[in-house]
């Protein structure tokens, strides 16, 4: 399914046209649902000093150390009511597929208590369930695109109050053809000990369990660049893979201006004629509102607010280490005599990152961001039959515009 280029070029002109004071476009009321209208446009550019691995040669191998794309062209669709009634229809121009595609039916009126039927993110990860146009980082952490399920077809029932909710969920494949598949569920818990304005403390426990697609499973991740090709750690096509199980816990703090939180995630794969493959990793990050303002916190995610003062604009200074290990093996010191083969398990390889960012929000509609990231990797090469360490460093720009 293609969207026609007119039709996002004209979403975006009709979007200038909003009032600062708003994000989203009112469209009409109709049979009792009010209708507005959101969008996402994000363009990127990646600057690589590569050590071992083109990070980009993939791409037509052209030589070049840099990377220039349109990252996201969000449209969306969100209606409420009636009654206790929301729904939203998203789709992504860029990418071609289908975002939060779904209905949600609030019992009693309560927000969060609920029942979801369509595509949704499941209830897992923090980082991802955060909102895209509000990443603290230009690339989300290796572990949360890692581990986190995102958006599935299926339904959730949810309870809480604004300090402690509990969210379970049946998911299958992605509502776009061709995209994550396997049938699974998944649950998570949240709570908030502290919750008041400007201050914040909330810890969170999740756990997904679904089959893998085709019975094959393949860990990898980008080194926190998201125009690159290559990965740095890469657990190979590991065949006879039964079910994937994952288990996440979350923490965060907000006091005023700053904003902490980390996540860690422990993997594990059954498979039918080998041991069971076995991963974790984990991030831990800082943000700082420059400009004084802070965030507020709704079903379990922060939420950021508007530049208090919009002409002036909103700064943000962060850093993120996030570190992951998909070696669950070792190598064989003698495996002539033995008959054995050189690796025994999967050496897929351990990366570390550091982040170091700045986010520039201006106005109601536009977000500028640069970060630097500095990896340290190493993985076992079946070519040298030797331990390589790579260690790029990325330069990457953002810039935003959302309605």
């Amino acid at each position: 399914m293609k969207l026609h280029r007119q039709l996002l070029t004209a979403a975006v002109a009709a979007a200038l046209f909003v009032p600062a004071a708003h994000a989203e476009v009112a469209i009409d009321v109709i049979g009792g649902s009010e209708i507005t209208f959101e969008g996402l446009v994000q363009a990127d550019g990646n600057w690589f000093d590569n050590d071992v691995t083109d990070l980009n040669g993939g791409d037509a191998a052209n030589g070049k150390d840099s990377e220039f794309e349109l990252r996201r062209a969000e449209l969306v669709l969100k209606g409420k009511g009636p009654g206790n009634v929301e729904w939203v229809v998203g789709y992504d121009a860029k990418a071609d597929k289908f975002l939060d595609t779904n209905i949600k039916y609030k019992l009693a009126g309560n927000a969060n208590h609920f029942v979801q039927v369509g595509q949704f993110k499941q209830p897992n990860s923090l980082e991802e369930l955060s909102s895209t146009k509000n990443n603290d980082f230009i690339s989300k952490a290796a572990v949360t695109n890692t581990y986190a399920v995102a958006r599935r077809l299926g339904g959730a029932y949810g309870f809480g109050d604004s300090n402690w909710s509990v969210t379970a969920s049946a998911f299958g494949r992605e509502l776009t053809r061709n995209l994550a598949h396997g049938s699974g569920y998944g649950a998570r818990g949240t709570w908030a000990p502290i919750n008041d304005k400007g201050q914040v403390l909330h810890f969170g426990l999740s756990y997904v369990d679904y089959d893998t697609d085709a019975d094959a499973l393949r860990l990898r991740a980008r080194p926190n660049a998201d125009l690159a090709t290559a990965r740095l750690v890469d657990s190979g096509n590991l065949v006879d893979t039964d079910r994937i199980t994952t288990i996440g816990a979350e923490a965060m703090y907000i006091g005023g201006p700053f904003k902490a939180q980390g996540e860690y995630y422990t993997s594990k794969a059954k498979r039918y004629s080998h041991d069971n493959y076995e991963s974790d990793g984990f991030y831990v990050s800082g943000l700082w509102n420059i400009t004084g303002e802070t965030w507020g916190y709704k079903g379990g995610t922060p939420t950021t607010g508007l530049p208090d003062e919009p002409g002036r604009g909103m700064w943000q200074l962060g850093a993120r280490y996030d570190s992951m290990n998909l070696d669950d093996g070792h190598l064989n010191t003698n495996p002539v005599a033995s008959g054995a083969p050189i690796v025994d398990g999967v050496l897929g390889g351990k990366m570390d990152i550091w982040t170091v960012g700045v986010n520039y929000y201006w106005r109601s509609n536009t977000k500028f961001a640069l970060n630097y990231v500095m990896v340290d990797s190493k993985k076992y090469s079946s070519a040298s039959r030797t331990f390589v360490n790579d260690d790029p460093n990325i330069l990457e720009a953002r810039l935003q515009f959302f309605w």
